[in-house]
């Protein structure tokens, strides 16, 4: 038995997809090969259901009734189809960029960057292998590597850029046992000849903001700016730091004190501003300054070796307080202290520490016995960075206050991998070859990007919504066959209803539909 039902919310990202003209792109890659499948369809129709129903490819293929199309392809045409796309993932990957900015006005004068890991539902890794010619090391992607779930999983990394918009603008593809701030400059080597040389503002967090990372953004035109550990910083510039002078509002340019900000009575009404307010400063450094950076240099041997790194380029380092992020952190703190507390009274023997992990409020005043006591000296130490905040760049003649606003933009790309990982379920994976699992990528990255230009396009037009209205929305929009006469609608208007068919124009907002009438709207788009 199945449903009558079919979808037509899809209509509103194939509108999308049409406009990227990936079945141009895919027709001109695939021209003289001997194929008997339509490889647009199944790119296709293997995105909108990364979008509307993430699922395996297999159930995707058992479920295509679901679509007002019908289309028709077996499982083993996906794969074929996935191992074509993997071999022009590059070209593929610049042709979106491309196309992109015909739907929506690119914004790269910032270029926000991070990693993120995808775990495999496998015990063991892929073998190790060597290239007989170079004698190179190489590794299959599914590696065991550093994962925030603490997965005992093989892992594959993704390094992902977005624009000043939250919209992606290029991937890659990293085994997970390599150091995320190696795959920084090459995908960003092929970004910037994408983007024909414009110049741009490299945007990370702290773990991508190596010193090779800001050497490299500090050549031809380009700048960087990214978070700076302060507890990482050489004492002469910690002491400068917590020196309570030169200290502005953010909010007017007012200068006030630390102490002022530590002790006012925040329950008074006149000093709401400053509770909501943050201080900054800046510190500039133009000489060999400690950053707490290291880097890799390579012997005469041919081996490698981990240095400390000093800075050799004119930086300037911006710090914030904020009162509120102070009473927060400490919170947060007091009630790890009061979980130490419980684990001292339990009389535990054996007590590993972690950096973030409760047991480092915990010290052994015995080495020949477990004597375990609370550590204040660590303590009073975490203590004294409550509030504080730090950002390094380049950018030695710009607004403070503009280069706290770019930094504070960089949420918008853990959304894109939030997005990935929870709305489109792009883990766990379970492809096995290297080509394989690229172009599972590739699909979600082309899911990604087609959500993030319809949420752009509506945004555009005034009309703000969550993704979980947006996308339950879509998948809503299913109208049932009477009797092959016309199609009835079964979904109820709403306001995210209203506002796809106000940006796109394609009429999917009434309650009977004939055939025709369907079949021209997508013949529009298609």
């Amino acid at each position: 038995s199945k449903t009558t039902n079919v979808n037509v919310g899809y209509f509103f990202l194939q509108d999308i997809y049409y406009n990227l003209k990936i079945k141009d792109f895919l027709a001109s890659i695939t021209k003289g090969m001997k194929i008997n499948y339509d490889i647009n369809t199944i790119t296709r129709f293997l995105t909108f259901d990364r979008i509307l129903n993430p699922r395996s490819k297999l159930a995707t293929v058992n479920n295509l009734d679901f679509y007002y199309e019908k289309p028709k392809f077996s499982h083993q045409d996906v794969l074929r189809a996935m191992d074509i796309l993997s071999n022009n993932y590059d070209e593929y990957i610049n042709h979106l960029y491309t196309q992109s900015n015909n739907i929506v006005k690119r914004d790269t004068s910032v270029c926000y960057y991070d990693c993120t890991n995808y775990y495999f539902e496998i015990e063991n890794p892929d073998d190790i292998y060597y290239d007989e010619v170079t004698g190179e090391q190489l590794y299959g992607l599914r590696q065991y590597g550093p994962s925030k779930e603490h997965r005992p999983n093989p892992i594959v990394e993704m390094g992902l850029f977005m624009d000043k918009d939250g919209i992606p603008l290029t991937m890659g593809i990293f085994p997970g046992n390599m150091n995320e701030q190696k795959t920084a400059a090459p995908l960003e080597v092929k970004l910037i000849k994408n983007l024909r040389n414009k110049k741009l503002i490299y945007c990370g967090d702290a773990g991508l903001g190596s010193a090779s990372i800001r050497a490299f953004n500090d050549m031809g035109g380009k700048a960087f700016i990214v978070t700076q550990s302060i507890k990482k910083l050489s004492q002469k510039i910690q002491d400068e730091i917590f020196e309570d002078s030169n200290y502005k509002t953010l909010s007017k340019g007012e200068e006030k004190t630390l102490n002022f900000m530590k002790t006012f009575d925040k329950t008074d009404e006149n000093n709401l501003e400053y509770y909501n307010d943050k201080l900054y400063k800046s510190i500039f450094v133009d000489s060999n300054i400690d950053l707490g950076l290291f880097e890799e240099k390579e012997l005469k041997n041919g081996k490698t070796k981990v240095v400390k790194s000093t800075a050799n380029l004119k930086q300037r380092i911006i710090i914030t307080y904020s009162r509120k992020m102070a009473e927060y952190q400490k919170n947060i703190r007091n009630k790890q202290i009061e979980r130490a507390k419980a684990l001292i009274a339990k009389g535990v023997d054996d007590i590993r520490k972690g950096p973030n992990d409760i047991a480092r409020f915990i010290k052994n005043t015995n080495k020949d016995k477990s004597n375990y006591v609370l550590n204040t000296e660590k303590i009073e130490q975490e203590e004294k960075y409550d509030g504080f905040y730090a950002i390094a760049t380049n950018l030695l003649d710009d607004d403070a206050k503009d280069i706290i606003k770019i930094n504070s933009q960089r949420y918008k790309i853990e959304d894109c991998f939030r997005v990935l990982k929870t709305n489109f379920n792009a883990r766990p994976v379970y492809h096995r070859l290297d080509s394989r699992i690229i172009a599972h990528f590739m699909i979600c990255y082309t899911a990604l990007l087609v959500y993030k230009l319809l949420e752009k396009k509506l945004s555009d037009k005034s009309h703000n919504y969550t993704i979980n209205d947006i996308l339950t929305t879509l998948k809503n929009m299913n109208v049932s066959n009477r009797d092959n006469l016309f199609y009835e609608a079964n979904f109820t208007a709403s306001l995210v209803c209203t506002a796809l068919n106000d940006t796109f124009n394609l009429g999917i907002d009434k309650k009977y539909y004939s055939n025709s009438i369907l079949s021209q709207k997508l013949k529009k788009i298609i």
